[in-house]
């Protein structure tokens, strides 16, 4: 197991097997809620942040059609955050169901980091999400979308090959973090496309669902809404369970 690739699969297997739960401070989760939203928030940041929402975005459309037996035909990622998924269904149920899981996931996979983080399974959460965005490489359809897609799964893998496990949690959790809030962020830019920039309503799921199903939009966004709410509750429970026994 001293060969290089032997080395690879020794660190692979480590990667997920649980670790030694993490000992976050009040202090540092400060500093990891300030990175969250740093990431999030700013236009600087959010310019290069942004393009993994967009990517988790999109790998919920595709892997909702994959699960309700559609063809996929391939993602498109742009450098303006804009995406597309594309998939072949003959039924209109299967349709709708990849049509809605775009918004919710960057929530549900940051809840999941961050349980993940806080119960020792860090590296193993950063390792599935490093194997699912090189496997998706096989349906990207653009340069850019291949170019995002690498760069993110490269990342993923310097963190699990090069970064010690039992600090990996610490990450997990501040990158958990940082997808609820572009979560956040996306959903109310969703709301204000509906509200002030109806011109842009034909790049807009909710509005896409309701042309499907007559369900008007307003239903789509407070089902996204529900979905990204209860995902911060989840992610929440740790997080308060700190400050409470630190106050």
């Amino acid at each position: 197991m001293n060969s290089l690739p032997g080395q690879f699969w020794q660190r692979l297997i480590e990667a997920f097997s649980r670790t030694a739960l993490p000992n976050v401070t009040v202090g540092e989760l400060a500093v990891v809620l300030l990175a969250a939203t740093a990431l999030s928030i700013p236009r600087g940041t959010w310019r290069y942040f942004g393009l993994l929402a967009t990517a988790t975005h999109e790998l919920g459309h595709a892997f909702a059609a994959l699960m309700s037996g559609q063809r996929l035909g391939g993602i498109r990622l742009s450098l303006d955050h804009s995406g597309t998924t594309t998939s072949y269904s003959r039924g209109r149920l299967a349709s709708v169901w990849s049509g809605f899981w775009g918004y919710p996931v960057p929530a549900l996979a940051g809840a999941a980091l961050v349980w993940s983080g806080f119960n020792g399974w860090g590296p193993a959460a950063l390792t599935a999400g490093s194997l699912i965005l090189v496997l998706s490489l096989l349906f990207v359809r653009n340069l850019a979308g291949f170019l995002i897609t690498l760069a993110a799964a490269a990342s993923g893998a310097v963190l699990v090959f090069f970064v010690p496990h039992a600090f990996t949690g610490h990450v997990a959790i501040a990158l958990g973090l940082a997808l609820l809030v572009a979560a956040v962020r996306d959903v109310i830019k969703l709301i204000h496309v509906h509200v002030r920039r109806r011109d842009r309503l034909a790049s807009s799921d909710a509005y896409l669902l309701y042309r499907s199903t007559s369900v008007p939009s307003f239903i789509w966004i407070a089902l996204f809404v529900a979905i990204v709410g209860a995902s911060w509750v989840v992610a929440w429970q740790p997080v308060s369970a700190i400050l409470v026994a630190r106050a």
